[in-house]
């Protein structure tokens, strides 16, 4: 959900894009559509994160009404939701592929395959469609 006060800070662009994904657990969200191919609730709530589920369900819904991501009713189990990146959603790519390369070089624990870093910095618009092709439309 937006702030009520956005409009009080000036056009900064820091600001405004906290306002739409703005915390720690919605990253984990995109990264997990974006690379991890999870789209249902349970496929994030076990992730193993350690996201409680009062969480989950209100950045899932922040997200949704950012513009974020999409919420679609699950054809094959009605009960359940599909959860999918909408564009607005695929074009947080570069940064998350920027704050993985980051991470890469910083973090002396990072889990960041060494065969997708190398790609990343080879060739990223290969890698880029790469990863768009994977998502689902």
């Amino acid at each position: 959900m937006v702030d009520k006060n956005t409009k009080d800070w000036s056009g900064c662009p820091v600001r405004f894009g906290m306002s739409q994904f703005g915390d720690k657990w919605s990253f984990l969200i995109i990264r997990d559509l974006m690379f991890k191919g999870r789209k249902h609730y349970h496929d994030f709530a076990e992730a193993g994160e350690g996201i409680s589920t009062n969480v989950l369900a209100t950045r899932l819904a922040d997200l949704e009404s950012n513009g974020i991501i999409s919420k679609l009713r699950d054809p094959l189990k009605g009960s359940r939701f599909i959860y999918a990146l909408t564009q607005k959603g695929k074009e947080l790519m570069p940064m998350m592929l920027a704050m993985m390369d980051w991470a890469e070089k910083y973090d002396a624990d990072t889990e960041v395959p060494q065969e997708f870093i190398k790609k990343l910095r080879n060739n990223p618009d290969k890698l880029k469609q790469e990863i768009l092709g994977n998502l689902p439309k």
